[in-house]
């Protein structure tokens, strides 16, 4: 067989195998010893190679950059579980509770806080579509505009930093993550007023749609409205401030700043009232189970990429997408219908982890900036996960919606908001300053 075409059989295998539903990390692991003993067998593999897994998978373990992981999931779910993103999302729908549209605009804006505080999609499209689905559709609210609102508004936590995915690509590109989160602050800003606007103008076109709330359910005692304002909306806002601010001036690291907003997150939920026992150790149940399944994906990932390497797939891959007609246009097209399409099937972690080892050196060797890139590929992710039929916000938010917002309902209503996302991901793609602007000025 020719150079590297064992490896190319292995990937083949990886994806055969994830398409039907094995395990993500004993997929890759499985794949990887299967391929190693078909290698030797064949005089294609040095098992040398397997002599650096332990070395590799000791690395993964003091890498202080995953460290950052676990904390922003548990940011992520105190935030949750304690009541404090249901308060957060009750106060700014009542602000903007006369406004036509004002419950849409204030999904947007709370998932824009809360990917700003956590980063975790999972969460904000389950925690939204259990807290606000049901209030939108007893307002008149279209079904379709209510689940587009919710899946888009939970998919920010792609792109607007803390997120996992900019944490996991700065790992796999050998890259900052502060520069990775300071370059997709503009994308991310962008991408929220987009909404803000689509909304804007569909109640617009067609008023029927996101009726403004009777005057009964919107009128509130002002006092009472500045005093809940002063305790759901400007602490966590503080919070983010806090942990992002830390970050994009140096004082500390994403890894350290995490832990400050699991300090902090803790303290406002003290403050509510309700950090308890029960709550503390859901959330801690629920962050272990989310951190072991990203570090076994991780082990697997690196098995296999060791495997593919001694098997010469990379260089023969690597050969190909450098030689792309087009070349450096040529590689970021097919980069990113191949990440796109991906998303419809396998979660980010196991694209970054796949992936980014085989793309990254074609990206280096091109000249392409890797924040840029890092960000343009969170924001491909953030529409492939929109996308329906595979979208994975659309499944989280079937699994919580009410029996008669259908499967077809919330397609369509995801639909405009992935031409949204597909404009703005052009916007960054012509436009590299709204990315290194930022890390330009504040490195």
């Amino acid at each position: 067989m020719a150079e590297g075409g064992f490896g190319l059989l292995m990937f083949a295998g990886a994806l055969a195998l994830l398409s039907l539903g094995y395990p993500v990390a004993f997929s890759l692991g499985g794949v990887a010893i299967g391929f190693g003993f078909i290698g030797v067998g064949f005089g294609v593999f040095d098992p040398i190679f397997l002599t650096a897994l332990p070395y590799r998978i000791y690395g993964i373990m003091e890498n202080y950059t995953l460290l950052a992981i676990p904390y922003f999931i548990f940011l992520g779910a105190m935030l949750d579980k304690t009541g404090i993103a249901k308060r957060l999302l009750e106060t700014i729908g009542l602000l903007l509770g006369r406004v036509r549209g004002g419950l849409a605009i204030a999904i947007i804006l709370v998932g824009a806080l809360l990917a700003a505080s956590t980063g975790v999609v999972a969460a904000t499209v389950v925690m939204m579509g259990l807290i606000s689905m049901s209030i939108m559709l007893e307002h008149g609210y279209s079904k379709e505009l209510a689940a587009g609102v919710i899946v888009a508004s939970g998919t920010l936590g792609q792109i607007i930093p803390p997120s996992l995915v900019l944490i996991v690509l700065g790992d796999q590109l050998g890259i900052s993550v502060g520069d990775l989160f300071m370059g997709s602050v503009i994308p991310g800003l962008m991408m929220v007023g987009a909404f803000v606007g689509h909304v804007l103008l569909m109640v617009h076109l067609k008023p029927e749609m996101a009726p403004a709330l009777p005057p009964e359910a919107s009128k509130v005692n002002r006092i009472w409205l500045r005093q809940q304002v002063l305790r759901a909306v400007l602490p966590p806002l503080f919070l983010i401030i806090l942990v992002l601010g830390s970050i994009f001036f140096g004082i500390a690291t994403p890894t350290e700043a995490g832990a400050v907003g699991c300090i902090g997150t803790m303290v406002l939920a003290q403050a509510y009232g309700q950090l308890n026992g029960p709550a503390l150790q859901e959330v801690c149940q629920s962050t272990l189970r989310f951190t072991c399944m990203v570090i076994f994906i991780l082990i697997g990932s690196t098995a296999f990429s060791l495997v593919f390497r001694g098997l010469q797939g990379d260089r023969l891959l690597f050969d190909l997408l450098v030689n792309l007609p087009g070349g450096k246009i040529g590689f970021l097209l097919v980069n990113m219908l191949v990440i796109f399409l991906l998303g419809f099937f396998i979660d980010f972690f196991e694209i970054a982890f796949i992936l980014m080892p085989i793309f990254a050196p074609v990206a280096e060797s091109l000249g392409l900036d890797l924040v840029w890139y890092g960000v343009v590929i969170g924001a491909n992710l953030q529409t492939s996960f929109l996308t329906p039929p595979f979208g994975f916000a659309l499944f989280f938010l079937r699994g919580v919606a009410p029996p008669e917002v259908t499967t077809q309902d919330i397609y369509r209503g995801a639909i405009p908001f992935i031409c949204v996302q597909l404009i703005i991901l052009a916007l960054i793609i012509v436009f590299p300053s709204t990315v290194t602007f930022l890390p330009s000025i504040l490195s």
